[in-house]
């Protein structure tokens, strides 16, 4: 089986509970996405909000993979860089698959979903690059970079994940031209 990915798909609560749902399940299962566990899908809530208003400004775009029963199984959040100077490339956030389906290649489902996104949706013609920061210590580096990701810097220790569980914020770049 594999995902079928929708870009910007319209906000409701059955979108909104499926993703903070994923969320809370990615981040109980140690994912690298902004909280450790354990954490609720209430905990999570105001981020998904910024998330979610940042759709409805424009600035911010959902890609979700939903699984052969139609559930929210993967996500990932392009936010355009409002810097003047930057304005050329994206931010890519949130980047999850649900534990339950990893090991199945979805993950590399999504980030090719995530590349023809930002080569062919409207909305990203101007968009050169796409970039990603992830916690390091967590192999993640490896597979953003089967991905076609390359590190492009990293801060050492800037993640404290626990009292004296420090880990380095790596920088990650998918160049598209």
């Amino acid at each position: 089986m594999t995902l079928t990915f929708e870009l910007d798909p319209p906000v409701g609560p059955a979108l909104r509970d499926g993703v903070l749902a994923l969320w809370a399940d990615v981040s109980n299962a140690g994912g690298s996405v902004g909280f450790v566990p354990p954490v609720t899908p209430q905990e999570i809530r105001p981020a998904l909000l910024d998330h979610l208003v940042g759709m409805a400004k424009g600035t911010t775009r959902l890609l979700v993979g939903r699984d052969e029963g139609g559930e929210v199984a993967a996500t990932a959040f392009f936010r355009y860089n409002d810097h003047p100077l930057m304005t050329h490339w994206v931010w890519l956030y949130t980047v999850m698959v649900h534990p339950r389906h990893q090991g199945r290649g979805y993950g590399r489902e999504l980030m090719a979903a995530v590349e023809r996104a930002a080569r062919t949706a409207e909305g990203f013609e101007h968009v050169e690059a796409v970039r990603l920061t992830c916690r390091g210590g967590n192999g993640l580096e490896a597979f953003y970079a089967r991905a076609g990701y390359k590190e492009v810097g990293r801060v050492p220790a800037a993640i404290r994940v626990a009292p004296g569980d420090d880990r380095d914020d790596v920088i990650m770049l998918l160049t598209l031209s």
